[in-house]
């Protein structure tokens, strides 16, 4: 579905208020929209009309290219010392009996499966853990190092390091050079939820707060490192909540340039605190990312990720502003299929992600962490 080339003519055949066409014609002229603009779209955008303007964004940039990287995931632990209502993942350190604890050997085995694959990087996130601090994360990843050094390690969210960090004693900036020192190349999104103080309290009081998760990040971008960010979005959040997440994300990436990508996650409601709050629809999560495209104008990527929208619906975002539908995964990550998401063992070959994405009528891009391209698959072999 392309619509670079008449965007005009088809956003004029859409039935529009005043203030609406100010923002289209803005976004066409490559402007900025405000705060205010960004609510409007919101409450008063229809679907197609958004998802015309948002595809005219993502084509304008990267036309039909449509990117991944074949990846895979360690999860250290779900044992946490948080208790996060909307987490279906973690068990209490009180109750870690019902989870797991990888040692480091076991997690170097996972790294060893993959030994002479093609995979680009290994994603470690996991719970927070009192028993895994920062000294016990570095000799994992001076581990990894050493055993493959062409690996790109990402890992571990703010939360983590957040408590990592306070509980060695280091400033922020000290802590983040030491793991750097170890291996640690870039950050996942994780943790950011809603910045918000009055609703991050009813939903994860006690681990870091908005302004705690951006200095993580910052920190790490003035040190030369890259991250993601993420928002949870469809559970009791406001529209207000939502742009009020992704202008102080706007704001930061004018400060550092240091984002990757943007990477909305659909809250999931089975077993967990929050179970009562009825998910997101369909209409609504195509709505969040046609206004996240529109929206987040100095971040170049925006990524559905496949195992919490399930494929269908993650291939369905690729005509609503996406451009990057994350990794083979290659695993079986737990996160979002312990919460009730459509894929239960999230695992794709990379001729599967690639006939998704040009089943879409998209150009499937393999890319590194930091999006530079390894690989155009602009024919039916995969290699």
């Amino acid at each position: 579905m392309k619509h670079t080339e008449n965007i005009q003519s088809l956003l004029d055949s859409y039935p529009l208020s005043a203030d609406l066409k100010r923002i289209c014609e803005k976004v066409l002229n490559a402007q900025r929209i405000s705060p205010e603009e960004g609510l409007k779209l919101f409450q008063e955008g229809e679907i197609g009309w958004l998802g015309a303007l948002a595809n005219y964004v993502r084509e304008s940039r990267f036309g039909d290219k449509t990117f991944f990287n074949r990846n895979f995931h360690i999860e250290p632990t779900n044992v946490c010392v948080f208790s996060c209502a909307f987490c279906s993942y973690s068990r209490l350190y009180k109750h870690r009996e019902d989870g797991w604890e990888l040692s480091i050997d076991q997690m170097m085995d996972i790294v060893k499966k993959y030994d002479g694959q093609p995979v680009t990087e290994v994603h470690i996130v996991g719970g927070v853990h009192p028993k895994m601090d920062l000294d016990y994360f570095c000799e994992l990843l001076r581990k990894i190092k050493a055993h493959r050094p062409d690996l790109h390690l990402k890992g571990f969210t703010a939360v983590e390091l957040d408590y990592m960090f306070r509980k060695s004693k280091l400033s922020r900036e000290e802590g983040m050079q030491k793991l750097k020192d170890a291996g640690l190349q870039s950050l996942p999104g994780g943790g950011a939820e809603i910045f918000d103080a009055e609703i991050r309290k009813q939903i994860c009081e006690d681990k870091v707060d908005g302004d705690g998760w951006l200095d993580i990040h910052r920190t790490a971008h003035r040190l030369g490192m890259h991250s993601n960010a993420t928002m949870l979005y469809g559970h009791i959040e406001s529209y207000a909540h939502r742009i009020d997440h992704m202008e102080s994300l706007r704001t930061l990436q004018d400060e550092t340039g240091g984002f990757n990508t943007f990477i909305p996650l659909k809250f999931r409601n089975q077993d967990n605190d929050m179970s009562h709050v009825a998910e997101s629809s369909i209409v609504e999560d195509i709505k969040l990312y046609a206004v996240a495209r529109i929206y987040m104008d100095n971040f170049a990527h925006l990524k559905a990720y496949w195992p919490m929208l399930g494929r269908s619906n993650a291939q369905l975002m690729l005509s609503y502003g996406v451009d990057d539908l994350d990794g083979t995964i290659d695993d079986s990550t737990k996160i979002y299929s312990m919460a009730g998401s459509e894929e239960q063992n999230p695992s794709m070959t990379t001729e599967e992600l690639c006939d998704l994405i040009r089943d879409a009528g998209r150009t499937p891009v393999e890319r590194d962490t930091l999006y530079q391209e390894i690989k155009v698959y602009d024919d039916v072999s995969v290699g």
